[in-house]
């Protein structure tokens, strides 16, 4: 059996980056830059006003009390002005006057004069201002040519906010693998809330899968229940493998039962089978191999938490390669509890994270880390991964810890 970092290595070797295409940036949300990403104007575009008030030219002698006639009034959206005397009324966001370099806010001001329209015309200081004030300058968030962000790096809503502002219309990004789901077993019901039959169970495994996937950054293609029959995984594997789809995915009917027919059919179809059964607990059974025209199969273990892990660790580390990204880095955390486990296996545990005393966060194993209990996920936020050859783990011992879903986000809701 390989370790998970072995088999981890081994995925990644054979995957390859998928071909790039250029896509609106509309459209481009959970997408992969195939390319750098260099900002073609400044951010913002122009000097602007951070306050509404009166945007004047700094000079010595601007002390409280000094009068100024207003001779000017500029509001977000209009173009190009020009003044050099006198203070000019001014919005929020609204370009600087060329001439002006200092913005006074009403309440630094007293209007002492209106016309007719109830525009002011006079004002007197209330207090003497810095130079430069209240002024956000061209390319003060993002310069022009500056790098934003690099090939590989995944784009969220952050991402667009960013290049829309820089001007960004399209972008480079790799196609996105395809990905055929097919959950196994004779006993399930798609149907949901459905009456279940003695023996019958509630497939839960293939709309989270499904789901999982496509939030990783795959175009789930095709998502089938089938039998506990080789001929039907056959034809629909045989059907997958001449499309050419980047990723087979199975669940259940990769162990050593009677009705495990996943390997035999894999192998009557000429695949490879790179790894079968890992070091690790829960998900030990899974199977990872290669077939037809380079697709990557893999072979989850049908108990749920099982099932999870297989997806959330080994696929996700395939989706991330296709996609040009790095590896996945984790984030070491100390535990909030001792923990002891049979060495040989690593475990990949649910759990929490929480703040010790003096704030610092850690991470809390849950109870009920057997693979069919599902309970556990809703107070889980991580994985968090006990090392293969550990007996006893003290509390404080830094640990691995990965976010629950390979969304690419950060961790949300630290803590309970």
């Amino acid at each position: 059996m390989l370790s998970v970092d072995e088999a981890l290595a081994m995925i990644r070797e054979c995957c390859a980056p998928l071909p790039v295409e250029s896509v609106p940036l509309a459209d481009a949300c959970g997408r992969v830059l195939a390319a750098p990403v260099d900002a073609p104007r400044n951010l913002p575009p122009f000097a602007n006003s951070a306050m509404d008030g009166f945007a004047l030219r700094w000079r010595e002698g601007l002390v409280e009390d000094t009068v100024l006639p207003v001779l000017a009034e500029q509001a977000a959206g209009d173009g190009i002005a020009g003044q050099s005397e006198g203070a000019c009324s001014i919005m929020t966001g609204a370009r600087i006057p060329d001439g002006l370099d200092t913005v006074v806010p009403v309440e630094d001001c007293t209007v002492l004069a209106r016309d007719g329209e109830g525009r002011p015309t006079s004002i007197a200081l209330s207090r003497a201002p810095q130079p430069g004030q209240h002024v956000r300058h061209a390319g003060e968030d993002v310069a022009a040519n500056q790098r934003v962000l690099e090939a590989g790096a995944r784009l969220g809503e952050e991402s667009l906010l960013v290049l829309r502002g820089i001007g960004i219309g399209t972008v480079a990004v790799h196609r996105r693998p395809r990905l055929a789901l097919a959950c196994t077993g004779r006993e399930l019901v798609d149907t949901d809330g459905a009456e279940l039959a003695p023996g019958q169970i509630a497939n839960t495994n293939g709309p989270y899968l499904e789901r999982l996937f496509a939030e990783a950054g795959a175009e789930v293609v095709e998502h089938v229940t089938l039998p506990d029959e080789p001929a039907a995984f056959a034809a629909w594997l045989a059907r997958w493998l001449d499309a050419g789809i980047e990723l087979v995915v199975t669940t259940g009917a990769v162990s050593m039962g009677r009705y495990d027919f996943v390997p035999d059919v894999l192998r009557e179809a000429g695949a490879d089978l790179r790894f079968h059964k890992l070091k690790m607990r829960p998900g030990k059974p899974l199977l990872f191999a290669t077939a037809g025209r380079g697709t990557l199969v893999f072979g989850l273990p049908g108990n749920p938490v099982s099932s999870t892990v297989g997806a959330r660790f080994f696929v996700d580390a395939a989706l991330r390669a296709l996609a040009g990204r790095a590896a996945e880095p984790a984030l070491l955390l100390p535990l909030a509890g001792a923990a002891c486990k049979k060495p040989g296996f690593s475990m990949l545990q649910k759990a929490a994270l929480a703040l010790d005393a003096d704030g610092r966060l850690q991470v809390r194993l849950l109870k009920g880390q057997e693979s069919f209990k599902t309970a556990p996920l809703l107070a889980a936020r991580a994985w968090a991964v006990l090392p293969e050859d550990a007996a006893e783990l003290p509390a404080g011992t830094p640990v691995p810890v990965y976010p629950l879903r390979p969304s690419g986000a950060s961790f949300d809701g630290l803590t309970r």
